[in-house]
């Protein structure tokens, strides 16, 4: 046998045993007549001791960084233990060993604290998967998907796989193709979900269904974002609503405990997805603290039919306020003793180009009780207290204001909030809470297209109170200015998300599962009976033969796994990711293809000069 343990199995109840390791040689140290040699496999590290009567065959074959060997020897008690790691009160002394395979010099040094940037590490990212903090980080990967799997089993669902080359049905993002040689001038796609294959096994009968699955998308990439991403991918027969929430706040809660050490006993909150944007500016809000929103000024949005507070700003002459669509706010906590030189750099924040706002407004609400505002010469101290009120701010708080058009404002504001969050320690990596986001609307208004859109994906079944107001109605819209008066503007999807900490980690809906309100949501989307049926006849033929009510929900595996992790990439827990390119630069992929597969694909390149 190449070991007869792995180098983190020793302990002192070990010692007096002859064993024999293999592994990498971690580092090396020399002592006069001894070397000490720290060897490392994937379950830890050991501590090997040459006496000196190896020392003329360490001379002959000298060890290196990397390098595989394999050793014989008997542990002993150390008499310099090592609190640090599991094997830090033993070492081996060796009698003999084999150098299995030397090794170059490693690009940069295989420890946790490397010095290899990132491309460097993703170029040998087979040496970077060495390191210690890499390999915890798919060690969780491994632990979610397996007490994933545990739950769902003792629940009864069945792991069903669905196909990876399906039909190209160009919705949301964009496809990835792949061409056929055997059907020249035809394409395959790449799932974008399993969507209508878990529709599909729910009219075949097989009532719980899941699987951890791989899906493609061909979108702009970013730090949560991957060309190539894993779904926990679930549906389930003759549910409603309450029965999806009840059973995914299991599985979370499941993995919580599992992974995690996490004994979560809250009641998981639920909030609608009107209140999650008027109180926090997204529909996947941070609830492990307040300040929430404070509306100014209500612009003219579906969503927003709450009561504002322009009086407080209105007649000011303060031309910032009164010519933006809508003004925000929020008290950021304890902040009033801000510096100049503090609000000047949340000033400069907000005006990055990913945020976009041209300024920031800020009133301090003084622990003495007066206040102090950027706007003095706008707002009398009554104004600026009333404002105050409004925004529930306290003695020692700090009000930060911006304004200008809707969709950015209150993205920026989002932002801030969650920078404010940040800065004063209130999103703490190792705190979890969950939020159900419900009552989406079913359809947003693309004014470019003159169009409805599915806000969701066009599967997704309308609340079971505005069924009969999309059945009854047309889509059509008349003047584009008036979308808000149209009936289809106000249909609730039978949707929700799962937030965890800001994040959306899971989504679903109850799915329509009879044809004639499928055909209604296809031509509610603009599409004709003839495009219905090219793209997904297929469905709309199975749900002619008994198709049963059905739901499901989707986890995004890579996500919460990050988040588990405490990092804001998955491609930290991904073991072979893209970088930000959609490039394997380790592969070099993509990359050309030879003149001979062209031609037996039929396909001929006309690139641009």
């Amino acid at each position: 046998m190449y070991r007869t343990h792995t180098c983190g199995q020793l302990r002192v109840t070990d010692v007096n045993k002859e064993i024999t390791l293999a592994g990498w040689v971690q580092t090396i140290r020399k002592f006069g007549a001894i070397t000490f040699v720290d060897l490392r496999d994937r379950y830890g590290i050991t501590q090997l001791l040459f006496g000196e009567q190896l020392q003329p065959e360490l001379d002959a074959n000298p060890l290196g960084r990397e390098f595989v060997i394999q050793v014989q020897g008997f542990v002993q008690e150390r008499s310099n233990k090592n609190r640090n790691i599991p094997t830090g009160e033993v070492e081996v002394q060796v009698h003999s060993f084999k150098i299995l395979n030397k090794s170059a010099v490693p690009p940069f040094t295989i420890t946790d604290e490397t010095d290899g940037g990132d491309d460097l590490r993703m170029k040998y990212r087979y040496l970077d998967l060495r390191r210690n903090a890499v390999k915890k980080n798919l060690e969780l990967r491994y632990a979610v998907s397996r007490a994933t799997r545990n739950y769902l089993h003792e629940q009864g669902f069945m792991d069903i796989e669905t196909p990876f080359l399906i039909k190209s049905t160009p919705e949301g993002a964009r496809d990835f193709v792949v061409p056929s040689r055997m059907n020249a001038g035809q394409f395959y796609a790449l799932p974008q979900s399993p969507q209508t294959f878990k529709q599909l096994l729910m009219v075949s009968g097989y009532d719980r269904y899941y699987q951890i699955v791989k899906c493609f998308r061909d979108e702009d990439l970013r730090a949560d974002r991957q060309p190539e991403f894993t779904q926990i991918d679930c549906e389930m027969c003759f549910v409603e609503q309450e029965d999806i929430l009840h059973m995914f706040e299991g599985l979370i809660k499941h993995i919580f405990h599992e992974v995690k050490g996490v004994h979560y006993k809250e009641k998981v909150e639920r909030m609608t997805w009107e209140d999650a944007m008027w109180h926090f500016g997204n529909d996947k809000p941070d609830i492990r603290f307040g300040m929430k929103l404070c509306n100014l000024k209500k612009p003219a949005s579906v969503f927003l039919q709450k009561t504002d507070n322009a009086a407080l700003i209105n007649g000011a002459d303060f031309k910032v306020f009164d010519d933006a669509e809508t003004v925000i706010a929020i008290a950021a906590p304890g902040c009033s003793e801000y510096t100049r030189k503090q609000t000047d750099e949340l000033t400069e924040w907000v005006k990055r180009p990913q945020i976009g706002m041209k300024g920031l407004v800020f009133i301090k609400c003084n622990a003495d009780g007066t206040y102090k505002s950027s706007v003095d010469k706008f707002y009398s101290e009554d104004k600026l207290k009333a404002i105050a009120e409004a925004a529930e701010a306290q003695p020692g708080d700090l009000i930060l204001m911006l304004a200008g058009a809707e969709e950015r404002t209150r993205k920026a504001i989002s932002e801030l909030r969650l920078e404010m969050g940040k800065k004063l320690g209130y999103r703490k990596e190792t705190e979890f809470k969950l939020l159900w986001v419900l009552d989406f609307p079913l359809f947003e208004y693309d004014e470019e297209g003159n169009r409805w859109v599915a806000r969701h994906h066009p599967f997704t079944s309308p609340k079971p109170a505005d069924i009969d107001v999309m059945i009854n109605n047309n889509p059509h819209i008349e003047d584009a200015a008036k979308y808000l008066e149209h009936p289809y503007a106000n249909i609730k999807a039978n949707a929700y998300d799962l937030v965890l900490n800001g994040n959306e980690i899971g989504g679903g809906s109850i799915r329509i599962f009879q044809r004639p309100l499928q055909e209604k949501m296809f031509a509610a989307l603009g599409m004709s009976e003839e495009e219905a049926m090219h793209k997904f006849g297929f469905l709309l033929g199975a749900f002619e033969y008994g198709a049963p009510p059905h739901g499901g929900l989707a986890f995004g595996f890579d996500r919460l796994c990050a988040i588990l992790g405490g990092s804001e990439s998955i491609r930290d827990f991904i073991a072979f990711p893209k970088n930000n390119s959609g490039r394997d630069v380790m592969l070099d992929a993509p990359g050309p293809i030879d003149e001979k597969q062209f031609q037996e694909l039929n396909i001929i390149l006309n690139l641009p000069e």
